[in-house]
């Protein structure tokens, strides 16, 4: 079940991509995807709308989301996959999450407006479709709309990473709280884009470590920010913490993404694909 044009990993208007639910299934499905999940950043308001999307366009669904958790100083994301997107606590605990996003954005405008760039918040504001989910893209869509940067890319690093002027940490979910949120909503916790983090090879050793105890289960082994080479490294994760290996393209829009939907290289065979232990969930 290795072969599968599965893309279990993608943003909406929900949160921070710039398409709907609906024009998302059905790139999903001309790019032949079959079997997809919306996983929208700390949200789950979109899920109905991508579950009757992907039936219309006769695609497997497994409901989603990507909860954002802080780890050893970094801002780590934990896909949520096959849970009850009903789940009471999974509501609240991602609410408690999105609560600390709109204050971090008004830093952010403030940064941004003591090196000359005027009126960002309400600039970003223009590109939110849930203004709970206001976001650094957001910010980095303004900023190259009103030519500060050439594109988005440019926005993080001159401006959004860590000692730059609009950088403003958050204190996100912790980890443990994230997987049980998920796992209790009978999903499976998976670790996105792992090569992303900078962390040191014992930090992500404990990463590792403390998500497996904590009930995850799964990794993102081909993912639109991976190269070949981290591939194999984290295939070689899989393998070395028993968890089931995840594909997703972490699409947002068709002019900023590495990777389009249903695009990337099918999972290596040794692997346990995430959806293995979802068949029953897959809706």
């Amino acid at each position: 079940m290795a072969i599968l044009n599965a893309d279990l990993h993608c943003h909406s208007v929900v949160s921070d991509g710039t398409l709907t639910p609906e024009d998302l299934a059905a790139r999903a499905a001309a790019n032949g995807v079959e079997l997809w999940a919306l996983t929208d950043h700390d949200e789950i308001g979109g899920q109905k709308r991508a579950l009757a999307a992907a039936h219309a366009n006769g695609l497997k669904y497994l409901t989603g989301t990507e909860i954002s958790v802080t780890f050893a100083g970094e801002t780590v994301h934990i896909v949520g996959l096959g849970f009850d997107a009903d789940d009471e606590r999974m509501h609240e605990g991602l609410l408690q999450t999105r609560d600390g996003r709109g204050p971090r954005a008004k830093e952010i405008a403030e940064g941004l407006a003591q090196v000359g760039i005027k009126d960002a918040y309400e600039g970003a504001l223009k590109y939110v479709g849930n203004p709970a989910l206001i976001s650094r893209t957001h910010f980095a869509r303004f900023l190259v709309e009103t030519g500060v940067c050439k594109d988005t890319n440019e926005v993080f690093r001159r401006y959004l990473t860590e000692g730059k002027p609009g950088f403003v940490p958050h204190r996100w979910a912790n980890l443990k709280d994230a997987v049980a949120w998920i796992t209790q909503a009978g999903g499976i916790a998976v670790v996105a884009h792992p090569a992303r983090y900078k962390f040191t090879a014992n930090e992500e050793y404990a990463l590792f470590h403390e998500f497996k105890a904590h009930g995850g289960q799964g990794v993102e082994v081909v993912t639109g920010s991976h190269t070949a080479a981290e591939y194999v490294k984290y295939a070689d994760v899989a393998k070395e913490f028993g968890l089931a290996a995840s594909r997703g393209s972490d699409f947002h829009s068709p002019g900023e993404s590495h990777t389009d939907l249903g695009q990337l290289p099918f999972l290596p065979g040794e692997l346990t694909p995430v959806w293995e232990l979802l068949a029953d969930r897959i809706q």
